[in-house]
């Protein structure tokens, strides 16, 4: 899979850990230490369930702010991210909602994690948080100015949660091509929410517009992985992973193993 960082597999399997709320944030109720070793414990289920990758979102901290995070969740994510990055082989990146990615970037940075993915990378949309500028040049500046370049940014594209009638009449091919031409490493395309299917066509669609990866970022599972997989690199995959399919339930072992199994056929 090329790209500036991590090395995947063909057709990689990306299995997402949703850290608990951290501290300060409205639904926190856990330790600092209590998320570590929830977020462990969900890591060597993934890994031993088949995942190639971890990546590591903070998906419980809603509300979520806008691209600003306290120094409390950069502190804790960094926590969890090292003990995380520790407890296994796989390359693992991490993502800060909502769009605090050069919080990310450090986070990863002070980690050891392999790549970081990011909101709002090329083009400005209205988010579940209010209006969000592009960020491509501030953030591959600092990406510099930390010495972080070996950390790869994939840019989410026009993504979920989000309204892009702003952008109405930039497609999505050419919003690939601006976020390769700004220097993303890979381009991630979802559904309109979390767990919601990615449409086959847009990721054709971007395939056909940029040698970069491109990842799938929402609604892959057992069933439609083969057909996401014609036209992607990598799949992320939280819901499909947990009980029920539902991303705030625990890691289901056999869900892990029956996504991961068909990824591996598609291969």
């Amino acid at each position: 899979m090329p790209m500036n960082s991590p090395t995947l597999p063909p057709k990689a399997l990306i299995g997402m850990v949703h850290v608990g709320a951290l501290p300060g944030t409205p639904r926190a109720s856990q330790t600092v230490d209590e998320l570590v070793r929830a977020a462990v414990q969900e890591v060597w289920a993934l890994a031993e369930g088949g995942c190639d990758a971890i990546l590591v979102e903070n998906m419980h901290d809603i509300p979520y702010l806008k691209r600003e995070v306290g120094p409390e969740v950069v502190a804790s994510m960094t926590a969890v991210c090292r003990a995380i990055n520790e407890a296994t082989n796989l390359p693992c990146g991490v993502q800060v909602l909502a769009g605090a990615n050069e919080a990310a970037l450090a986070v990863a940075l002070a980690a050891g994690m392999d790549f970081v993915r990011t909101e709002g990378f090329v083009f400005g949309h209205v988010a579940d948080e209010g209006w969000m500028d592009a960020c491509a040049g501030p953030l591959l500046r600092y990406r510099k100015q930390i010495g972080a370049e070996h950390i790869a940014v994939w840019a989410d594209l026009k993504k979920k949660h989000a309204a892009h009638a702003v952008t109405a009449d930039v497609s999505l091919a050419e919003t690939v091509k601006a976020a390769e031409f700004f220097g993303a490493d890979a381009v991630i395309v979802t559904g309109e929410a979390t767990g919601r299917e990615t449409s086959t066509a847009d990721l054709s669609s971007a395939r056909g517009a940029t040698k970069l990866p491109v990842i799938v970022g929402s609604g892959v599972t057992a069933e439609n992985a083969a057909a996401m997989l014609q036209h992607a690199d990598a799949v992320i995959v939280g819901s499909a992973l947990k009980k029920d399919g539902h991303w705030t339930a625990p890691v289901d072992l056999d869900r892990v193993k029956a996504v991961a199994a068909a990824v591996r056929a598609a291969r």
